[in-house]
């Protein structure tokens, strides 16, 4: 069983080969068979992490990893960098989200000769499962070197997917996407190689200079070397310049303020099916980033850095709010709604706190389930009305009842409606920045809370002008939801409706991995 979770991420790849060598014809279906046995073998590896497993018996950070895979791979002088892999409560329940989501865009992708003219199907779906593989390689790496290749494979596929299957402004959207995610990795990229410098520092011998992450945070001799004010790296104190350097990589990706302006655009310009990767998977990794990288390696970096990083949650949430007030397309106002609902994931860490890491951690699987929902919603209704544009809709509810009860569900779970799945991380993230021990919590708690009223402001108004209303001529012959299109919504409304009603399941896949990392963090 030790290898299984390499066969994991190495399976899309596999199906990657076998797209690029099969006829045209046979490329989505292979894509989609792939994707599926990815999510089927994602599934089979839930047993250590369920009350009772293997997961639960650990004694601290790292201790109840599972499903390592560890072996050498480039070991030239004093570089040892290894093949090492490995899930926990933190990165279990993203893997299952990647593989689910990823499973049912490729599902989303099958009229992909509707909007494209069949026009490269081939390398469409074989860029598709290689991101895939880019993804589940990232949240599984426990070497940083390692982590940092597979956060460079996500970079050209989607690129690519964006600009030659995207809309009108497509190479725009592809470039401006590439270059923002390329700045924040070289940033990360310097800042791994001074850490694997450093940690030989600290070991006494540059023979013993690790890339290993969990290392980083529970080896007494590196983590304190890290977080001494007195240890430098070109002047500047080392824990502060790493923790900057990473937080702003990873908050390109989020995407966090003012780094966020690309995300609109590669979310208008993107096919269906690659925004619902986008925002229900890729955003994700910088989340994943805060809690694997940042906080555990460098608390006292934090620490430092809490009352901007938790202004800059609120203004995420506050600004994405009112700019989703404003818009009129519709794809555009579920961009920047994520970039709303990815603050209060910002504002959880920066607490550093027990219960800001679960909601901020519940809401990262809660926005990963919802949004690629209200995605999907769009394209289904795009692909009928061909325009996107909020004030020419009406009605739709009563032209297309079950396209209609979807929507509101998912929309709802957006919303943060109580007993569905966007309402658990908010509210949890909201109690635990009142009751956080900062000057600065309570009144930041106030401002998110705003937020939420503003957040019901723009879905309420969104579903009037769309779904409710008189019956409009142009759109009362539109088509239902398909067979396909339904099959696609319901495993996210479910997960919707589960999350919210009986969210204690999540919180038990994670909460282990989260406390332990809080007392990497307050033990510094």
């Amino acid at each position: 069983m030790e290898h299984i979770l390499t066969w994991l991420i190495f399976l899309p790849l596999i199906g990657m080969v076998a797209v690029l060598i099969a006829p045209s014809s046979m490329a989505r279906g292979i894509a989609w068979m792939t994707t599926f046995i990815t999510f089927l073998v994602s599934c089979t590896m839930f047993g250590p992490f369920l009350p009772g497993g293997a997961a639960w018996t650990g004694d601290g950070y790292g201790k109840a990893m599972q499903f390592v895979h560890q072996t050498p791979w480039i070991h030239v002088g004093n570089f040892h960098i290894n093949w090492h892999v490995g899930l926990d409560g933190l990165s279990f329940p993203l893997i299952i989200l990647t593989t689910l989501i990823t499973w049912l865009s490729a599902w989303a992708s099958w009229n992909f000769d509707h909007w494209t003219n069949n026009k490269g199907a081939k390398g469409f779906f074989a860029l598709f499962l290689l991101l895939e593989t880019g993804v589940l390689g990232t949240f599984a790496s426990l070497d940083f070197f390692l982590f940092y290749i597979f956060w460079e494979v996500m970079l050209l596929p989607m690129y690519f997917l964006i600009g030659v299957w995207g809309g009108p402004r497509k190479e725009y959207a592809a470039i401006k996407f590439f270059l923002y995610t390329l700045a924040g990795s070289v940033l990360m990229l310097v800042a791994l190689i001074a850490m694997y410098f450093a940690s030989g520092t600290a070991m006494g011998d540059p023979g013993n200079s690790t890339f290993n992450i969990i290392d980083y945070a529970i080896n007494a001799k590196i983590h304190d070397y890290f977080n001494d004010t007195t240890t430098k790296f070109l002047g500047w104190t080392f824990g502060r310049a790493m923790f900057v350097m990473l937080f702003i990589g990873f908050m390109i990706k989020v995407p966090l303020f003012p780094t966020h302006t690309w995300l609109p655009d590669a979310h208008v310009e993107a096919p269906t099916p690659i925004s619902m990767i986008l925002a229900g998977v890729l955003l994700k990794l910088g989340a994943y980033g805060f809690l694997r990288v940042c906080y555990p390696i460098f608390p006292e970096a934090g620490k430092w850095a809490a009352y901007a990083v938790a202004t800059l949650g609120v203004i995420n949430i506050v600004y994405g709010a009112f700019c989703c007030l404003a818009q009129t397309d519709f794809k555009r106002l579920v961009a920047y709604s994520s970039i709303s609902h990815m603050g209060y994931v910002v504002l959880g860490t920066a607490i550093m706190t027990d219960v800001g890491f679960q909601g901020a951690m519940f809401q990262i699987l809660a926005h990963g389930v919802s949004s690629p929902m209200c995605f999907f919603l769009v394209g289904v209704i795009y692909d009928r009305a061909h325009h996107r544009d909020l004030n020419r809709f009406g009605g739709l509810w009563l032209a297309m009842p079950k396209y209609g009860s979807l929507a509101t569900l998912g929309f709802f779970a957006s919303l943060g409606l109580p007993a569905l799945c966007g309402f658990i991380g908010e509210i949890w993230v909201l109690l635990g920045t009142f009751n956080a021990g900062f000057p600065w919590a309570k009144p930041m708690a106030v401002i998110a809370a705003f937020g939420a009223i503003l957040t019901a402001a723009y879905i309420l108004w969104m579903i009037q002008r769309v779904y409710l209303g008189k019956k409009q001529e142009q759109y009362a012959d539109f088509p239902d939801v398909t067979a396909r299109e339904t099959a696609i919504l319901i495993p996210m409304a479910a997960l919707a409706i589960f999350m919210g009603v009986l969210p204690k399941y999540t919180f038990d896949l994670m909460n282990g991995t989260l406390s332990d990392i809080i007392k990497v963090i307050q033990g510094s």
